[in-house]
């Protein structure tokens, strides 16, 4: 029986976490933070609090994975702490929207971005955007070899264009008003500053979230049960670092009031900083950024889909890996076909309003696997290579954190989330056919 290929080494591993994290939005949402905490400082603690989220939840996936190194990641901890039922509704929302519509939506981005770069007209956007797919649906079809080394270089190149923002917006800004932490009047009193801060935390998790998408590769991984903690670990440390830095940059170049009213916050900083040429640049990069994101997208998800046919719970075809490239290939391409299909539609969009809360709230349930499996166990046996220090304290923050993105997306959008809700409650006949069927 063909198996998985296991060629990616530590750095390639922790690049995969740092890809995984960094798309577009730290060059955006930093605005809407700064706009809902009204200071500096605020904003600088609010993507520090985000930080500490995320690192909590690496800890947590970097156990599960040295438990069950098994390609799938959350699908099969789902599976074996709490039942076949949540694992497939979590695989079904990945297929339906959450993968394939971030498949979509990143490659118009991309498109949206590189078009001008290339001078392309307008209406290449979608055209480009399906290419983007493709190609890279073929790259990992052949191999995780070359898949791995893709991802590499434009990890480096979305690096390479964060630094340039840090440097530029630092060391390059004029002395003048703008302090390296400027401050101006935000929220008022301890409730009003608790509640901006919980406002703005939402959008810095969605922008922190993706580390748990290497834990699908594991199978991948030279010697997983150690080298994909200290990936998840190293990554999501180099994220926070990243992150602060930038944010840092900006302040210092637009101040926060500048920042918040800003629609492109890393544009303004380098054209503040280094004239048109530093728009352009950073158009550059965030094109770079988003194309590594969709190919790390496309790299790990079907492992998931591949994970639930070997269940019996997707097509048997599904199930099998290429016998030359030991890649699951009829799952890369079902994931492109639909992702193509959405981004054709244009209904990508609304429908990732509709269930981006979903991909929290299967988070936060992964993470709280870890209670079940320290309590079969007493915490012993595999998770002898990395465990999580004071484990109830930082799995329970996590889920907790989870639990009020959750809360606050509903809370923002009862519809959209009732909307979302139906669609993920669709898995369940669907689950009910699969399951009469095996």
């Amino acid at each position: 029986m063909t198996s998985y290929s296991r060629e990616l080494r530590l750095f390639s591993a922790t690049l995969s976490v740092v890809g995984g994290i960094i798309g577009a939005g730290i060059f955006v949402s930093p605005a809407v933070v700064a706009g809902r905490v009204g200071s500096g400082g605020l904003t600088l603690g609010v993507w520090a609090l985000g930080g500490l989220v995320a690192l909590a939840g690496a800890f947590c996936f970097a156990e599960l994975g040295a438990r069950l190194p098994r390609a799938g990641g959350s699908y099969v901890y789902l599976r074996d702490a709490f039942g076949r039922l949540p694992a497939f509704l979590y695989g079904w929302t990945l297929l339906l929207v959450i993968a394939t519509g971030a498949t979509a939506a990143v490659a118009v981005t991309f498109a949206r971005y590189a078009i001008p770069l290339v001078g392309l007209p307008a209406g290449a956007e979608r055209p480009l955007a399906v290419g983007a797919i493709v190609l890279l649906a073929a790259l990992n079809y052949a191999g995780v070899r070359p898949a791995a080394f893709t991802q590499n270089v434009f990890t480096l190149l979305k690096l390479a264009a964060l630094a340039l923002v840090i440097i530029a917006g630092i060391t390059l800004v004029p002395d003048g008003p703008t302090s390296p932490l400027p401050h101006t009047p935000g929220a008022v009193g301890l409730w009003g500053v608790g509640l901006a801060v919980g406002t703005a935390l939402i959008p810095v998790m969605f922008t922190y979230g993706g580390w748990q998408q290497t834990n699908f590769i594991a199978e991948e991984i030279v010697d997983a049960p150690r080298t994909l903690p200290r990936a998840l670990v190293l990554g999501v440390g180099i994220v926070i670092a990243a992150y602060l830095l930038a944010n840092a940059a900006y302040l210092r170049a637009l101040g926060p009031a500048g920042l918040a009213a800003s629609a492109a916050p890393a544009a303004d900083t380098l054209e503040a900083t280094l004239g048109p040429v530093g728009r352009r640049l950073i158009s550059a990069g965030i094109a770079a950024s988003s194309f590594g994101f969709l190919n790390l997208v496309i790299l790990v998800t079907p492992r998931v889909f591949q994970a639930m046919a070997a269940d019996g719970l997707f097509f048997g075809a599904v199930a099998r890996l290429h016998p030359r490239h030991r890649t699951p290939a009829a799952a890369i391409a079902i994931q492109a076909g639909w992702a193509v299909v959405l981004a054709l539609s244009g209904t990508y969009a609304q429908l990732l309003d509709y269930v981006v809360f979903g991909d929290w709230i299967f988070f936060g349930a992964a993470a709280a696997t870890l209670f079940v499996y320290r309590a079969r166990d007493g915490g012993a046996g595999a998770a002898a290579v990395f465990r999580v220090p004071a484990y109830r304290v930082v799995a329970g923050f996590f889920v907790l954190a989870a639990a009020y993105v959750i809360v606050s997306a509903v809370r923002a959008g009862p519809a959209n989330a009732a909307k979302g809700a139906a669609l993920i409650a669709l898995g369940i006949p669907v689950y009910g056919y699969w399951s009469r069927k095996r």
